[in-house]
């Protein structure tokens, strides 16, 4: 299995807004140089105000936060409301236990009271998509939307299809969010005192042109993705066979030990948590913007963010480029 796609410099992609909320990290800078073990919960009520947010589940009131402060830092929204067309703003959000406790919740009503019992406000909110669906309809996105939830990819995944989306046409700009919860639900099935990050990062990822004809600051170029069947190929793809060599390489934190000494020598590998306990579907996307922060203090590229399942397994990675490069 492999899959490689890459960018020509007719159909630029590139960060132009980055948002970062997680225990001991609120910008990409700290994100980059790694969040500290502990740090305060988010309070979305404080960030965003409380009205909507009732009957939400703790992903979706996350991901609000994360969307209004992405869109707000590349000003594709301000105190009125958008700034362009909600028809040119499209949403892909990553998680992979975003309403668990919405789903368990309902089920346990079912189970001991009957389906009588139920809330009519509660079960709209079990589809899988309601993260991403929420955010559309709360700040009038209204390109094309999806919900991304497999698994440890899925947060590179997403950076993808938002890629693919404006490549083919379909949109100018995405806002790509990758949240995960840490509740009681999530704990009892993950087992192990292993809990949600509790948070997670948001990036519009938008067509140079756009944000050339808007004069939004480029943050970071979207070199590539690859999705192979294990990390080794998936960094072979990346690179390509004449790509520069990267800079940096950012992989999960419990797969540091376990790769091969001979892949990318000398290459700084970053590695997340056990600050973020288990990022899940919104690695991929605190990847993206830690790289962006790393490129925000002056460091070069490209950076690889490569995530899979104990990367031994179907692996995805996203090559990144500072703002002066260019895509290959």
């Amino acid at each position: 299995m492999s899959a490689v796609h890459t960018l020509t410099a007719g159909s630029a992609v590139v960060i132009t807004g980055v948002s970062v909320l997680v225990p001991g990290a609120d910008t990409p800078a700290a994100l980059a140089a790694g969040p500290g073990a502990v740090g305060q919960p988010v309070a979305p009520e404080v960030l965003v105000g409380k009205k909507g947010l009732r009957y939400k589940d703790r992903a979706t009131q996350l991901a609000y936060c994360l969307a209004s402060g992405a869109l707000m830092d590349t000003g594709l929204l301000d105190e009125d409301g958008l700034t362009v067309p909600g028809t040119s703003i499209g949403v892909v959000a990553s998680s992979n236990f975003g309403n668990l406790d919405t789903v368990t919740s309902a089920l346990d009503t079912i189970r001991a009271h009957t389906v009588s019992a139920t809330s009519p406000m509660d079960l709209p909110n079990a589809s899988s998509n309601v993260i991403a669906s929420s955010v559309a309809i709360r700040f009038g996105l209204r390109g094309p939307n999806l919900m991304v939830c497999n698994g440890a990819t899925s947060g590179l995944d997403a950076m993808h299809w938002a890629a693919t989306m404006i490549r083919s046409g379909r949109v100018d700009r995405v806002l790509v969010i990758g949240v995960e919860p840490d509740n009681d639900a999530v704990r009892r099935l993950l087992g192990d005192g292993r809990t949600g990050v509790d948070g997670g990062a948001a990036v519009v990822v938008e067509r140079a042109e756009a944000a050339r004809n808007r004069s939004a600051d480029v943050r970071a170029v979207y070199g590539g993705y690859a999705m192979t069947d294990g990390v080794r190929s998936c960094v072979e793809d990346l690179g390509g066979t004449d790509g520069p060599a990267p800079v940096r390489w950012q992989i999960p934190q419990d797969a540091a030990g376990a790769l091969p000494d001979d892949l990318l020598p000398g290459v700084p590998r970053d590695g997340f948590g056990p600050g973020l306990g288990q990022a899940s579907g919104a690695l991929g996307v605190l990847q993206c913007a830690a790289a962006t922060g790393w490129f925000d203090e002056g460091g070069t590229g490209p950076v690889y963010a490569v995530a899979g399942a104990g990367l031994r397994g179907a692996t995805s990675g996203v090559s990144l480029l500072a703002p002066t490069g260019s895509p290959r």
